[in-house]
């Protein structure tokens, strides 16, 4: 017994549907890995200041000022780091909704394409801005943390 037509084209849009959905999905698994990353220099920048107001403070931070510059300094970087991971998440989200979209588009016979443009767009916007939040705790960190080579005596 052969299927009849309307199953067969169904089938071959669910099909088209999750060919579609491919590529949403690869950014996703992205964003995946750029939030772990940022998730990790996240926890380093509360363990750090968990370990300036909690244990022995090193000898050049028992200066108030000093500790007071550097709480301030891991507050910001915390804020960015935790602003990017927000935006970054949010751009997550946006992309679930494109493929969910997709799938709701081939279901319901409804053309969806200006809201998947729209979600689309509005998931890059939103990993664009943050990436910049991830660029600007990055560009921070490196602007606070100085490597100071010492030179040996021969």
């Amino acid at each position: 017994m052969t299927p009849s037509p309307e199953l067969v084209m169904s089938f071959g849009d669910v099909a088209h549907a999750i060919q579609l959905a491919l590529a949403p999905v690869f950014l996703l698994t992205g964003i995946a890995g750029l939030l772990n990353v940022m998730a990790s220099r996240l926890a380093r920048i509360i363990d750090r200041g968990r370990s300036l107001t909690e244990e022995e403070l090193p000898v050049h931070l028992h200066d108030t000022d000093l500790l007071h510059k550097e709480l301030n300094r891991l507050e910001r970087r915390r804020h960015y780091a935790s602003s990017a991971i927000t935006a970054c998440t949010c751009s997550a989200l946006l992309v679930c909704m494109v493929v969910a979209f997709i799938f709701l588009q081939v279901l319901l016979q409804v053309e969806f394409k200006w809201v998947i443009s729209a979600l689309f767009t509005a998931s890059t916007l939103t990993l664009i801005v943050g990436l910049g939040y991830f660029l600007r705790e990055v560009h921070l960190a490196t602007r606070t943390v100085r490597i100071q080579i010492v030179a040996r005596a021969n």
